[in-house]
This record gives structure tokens, sequence and C-alpha cells, in this order.
């Protein structure tokens, strides 16, 4: 049979058709769309090359080799019943008896199940109001706590949501004309540190809600604060990074100097050995924990490198996000200092966070797409595109059971989405993020 009647026969050319409406010609598809048809087609296609392998070379190309398919093959070639001695009872099983010249084995790749693409649902199952909540790339204002808390900043306030009661709570207000620029949760999640405009650092206990300390030495507001034990690091537009030991009385213990703009990114990796800061001036630097030189410096960004994280999957591999300018999520090693990678997204990258179970990564966009996307590393292959904010989608938090993701953005709301697979072990009932409140204060 040739090859053009198989297709038209078995339709493994086009992907499965579920639209609701038709769609016009000059209507462009979806990028969600775009990714859904692109894996049927991919898979119907396999199915479409195993036919007909199948039945003109009677192979299959998804079966492991053969070495015994090596040997002279007798195609095409008469045989005469006569010639085999034995007696073949007749079945209605036979080939001769079948509703279709195809056979059983093709038939059988034909009907056999494949794997699917993960369903990633585009609509946000949770929206939360956020009055207040800043359009600032430069600021870090919201962050979700291993025991399941979100902290946002809100204006001059910082507001508490427990995302198992629903419930919401002011967690301190640190005076007109002052604002919250950044927060970060301790990985106990205890203590809570809150950066101001002006320059100053509170740390409060949860808790008891209340402020245990002050901590100073910045000339200028504080966009970002990182933990690491009891190592708090914070970045701030007077271009300088503390390291602050907050068992001492001493403000900070070390100052890091080598970015010429605002400082916007701060991540430590999973070991507390290596720091990653993301400037203004388009430089993203590795600091050594026991050094104040940095170990690497990359000027590939054309952009404020804001978005950073580290995989948690494979140590050293580092993922960088560019602003407007840029639009790239680049990655690094930074064992050896080299760039291993690079995807244009097409947009302003906000904020990056890695999938705990999966080698899975989302990604927030600003100018001009607003967008939520999720990739799969390192093909980069975009597995879903959520859609929905209507501003630069500015923050962004993973929740502790790695399943959930909150993101914020300039229209002032947070919105709850079901992006990755929790592990076997931390799979449990609804953690209450369906409940009635509506609002973050």
């Amino acid at each position: 049979m040739r090859e053009r009647d198989l297709s038209e026969l078995y339709d493994l050319h086009e992907a499965p058709s579920t639209p609701t409406r038709p769609r016009s010609k000059n209507q462009p598809m979806t990028p969600g769309q775009t990714h859904v048809t692109d894996h049927y087609r991919q898979a119907q296609n396999q199915a479409h090359d195993s036919v007909i392998a199948n039945e003109l070379m009677l192979t299959d190309p998804r079966s492991p080799h053969d070495p015994s398919l090596n040997s002279p093959r007798r195609l095409f070639t008469y045989s005469s019943a006569t010639t085999h001695n034995t007696m073949h009872f007749d079945s209605p099983s036979r080939q001769i008896y079948a509703p279709t010249p195809v056979s059983q084995e093709s038939r059988n790749i034909l009907l056999s199940p494949r794997k699917g693409q993960r369903a990633i649902s585009r609509v946000p199952f949770k929206v939360l109001d956020a009055p207040d909540l800043k359009d600032d790339f430069y600021l870090n204002l919201v962050d979700w706590s291993s025991k399941n808390v979100l902290g946002v900043g809100l204006g001059s306030s910082v507001y508490l949501w427990s995302a198992a009661t629903g419930n919401v709570h002011q967690l301190c207000d640190v005076g007109s004309p002052d604002t919250v620029t950044s927060l970060n949760w301790t990985g106990s999640a205890s203590y809570l540190a809150v950066g101001t405009d002006k320059g100053d650092i509170q740390i409060w206990d949860v808790a008891v809600q209340k402020r245990i300390r002050t901590m100073t030495g910045h000339t200028q507001r504080v966009g970002v604060l990182a933990w690491s034990d009891h190592t708090l690091t914070s970045g701030s537009r007077d271009r300088k990074i503390y390291h602050r030991d907050v068992r001492t009385q001493e403000m900070y213990q070390q100052t890091l100097i080598g970015h010429s703009g605002e400082v916007c990114g701060l991540k430590w990796n999973g070991s507390g050995t290596q720091l990653a800061s993301g400037g203004n001036d388009n430089r993203l630097i590795i600091w050594d924990r026991e050094s104040t030189k940095p170990q690497f410096q990359f000027r590939t960004h054309q952009a404020a490198v804001k978005a950073i994280d580290w995989n948690p999957h494979q140590a050293g591999v580092l993922a960088s996000g560019g602003g407007t300018a840029d639009r790239h999520i680049r990655f690094w090693n930074t064992m050896t200092g080299t760039s291993i990678g690079a995807h244009d997204t097409g947009s302003q990258v906000c904020n990056l966070a890695w999938s705990k179970t999966t080698n899975e990564l989302v990604s927030t966009h600003g100018y001009s797409q607003n967008q939520v996307l999720v990739w799969k590393y390192p093909s980069m292959h975009q597995i879903a595109s959520l859609p929905g904010h209507t501003l630069r989608v500015l923050y962004l938090a993973l929740s502790p059971d790695g399943q959930t993701i909150v993101t914020g953005a300039g229209d002032e709301t947070l919105r709850f989405w079901n992006v990755f697979q929790k592990s076997k072990s931390e799979r449990r009932d609804d953690d209450g993020l369906s409940g009635a409140i509506t609002t973050i204060r």
C-alpha cells in the first residue's frame, strides 16, 4: 500500500481537531494551541513512520535493533502453499479475513497508547486583590515560607496570608513616608526580613509578631534580601551588598563591591557556598562565600538582571534572565565560569523559579507579553503559556510543596497556578488555597 493511502486512511499527519468553533484563516494559533498541535503531530508522524516501516520493510523503528534482521529477506517472493508441510488451521484472525489490508502488527502500533502532554490549566485557581502592590521591576515584595505562609509587601505594610487557613493579617507597618521594598523568609520560617526605601532592614519574629532588630548600613533602598543560615545578605540601590550575621551586634561583617548599578537580584545556592547577584548594570556576578572579590563576572546580558535561580537538580547550574533589551534566559556553569546555553523568550524576564521535583523552569515576563511561561530544561521546549495579568508580572514565589506558584503584577493581583507536579511523598489534600478570602488585606 502506498504511503499516501495509509496517511489518508488513518489521518496520521494532522493533529486531532477539538475547537468548539472554526478558526478563521487569518486568526493565529495561541502559544498553547501551537504546542499541543506540535505534540500530537510529532506523535502521529512517529506512528506513521512505524507503520510504513512495518508494512514495507517488516521492521518497526520503535523497537531495538535486532541482529537477525541483517539476514536476506525474500521480499515480494511468491511461495505456494504446497511447499509447506504443516497444515494451518483456518481462523477468523488470519490476515486474509481482516477488514483492513494493514497487518496486525501495524494495527497494534496504531492502537498502542501514547504518552500525553502534561496538562497545565491556563486559568489560575485563585486570585487575590493586592492593593498598592508596586509596579517596580527592581523590588522583591512576595515570598512564600516553608510553613506555607505568603508574605506580601503593600505600600508601607507587610501582610501574611496563610495558605492552610486562608486567613490574612498585618504583620507590620514601617511607617509613612517609608515603604516596603523587599522581604525574605528564613529557612525555618520563624523570622521575616523586611527591607525599606530608607535603606533599613527590620527583622520580625512572626510567631509573636514583634520586631526584634533593625539593621542599618545602606544609604538607599534595599531592593533584595537573601538568607543563608544565620547570614542575611542585602542588596541596595547604593550598589553595595552586605553580609550580616544576625547573631552579632555588628550591622554587617562583609561588603561586596562589584556592581556599578542598583543590585536587584540575590540568590544563595543550596549549599550556601556561592552567591549570585544581578544588577541594573547588566552584570551577573558569582561570589564565593569566603571571599569579598567576585569569583566570576558575566556581562552577556544586555539589560538589568533581576531573575536568578539555582537548579536544585544539578549542582553549579544557574539560570538568569535579562530585562527588556535582553529578553534571554541564560544558563551558567558556576564551577567553571562558562555559559552553557541561552534562550530568547521574546519579552522582559522578571523572575525565574525551578521546579523542586522535575527538570522544569517557570519564568514571568513584562514588556511586552506580561505572561507566565513553563519550560522543559534543557531543551527549553515551552510546556505552557499562562495569560491573565494585564501588566508586568514582577513577582513570583513557589509553594513549599513545589506544586503551586503565585505571581504578582502591577495590575495589583496575586494569581495562584498549579504548575509543577508534587513528589509522591508530598502529595496530600488541598492546603486551603481555595478559601473564601479574595483580598490580601
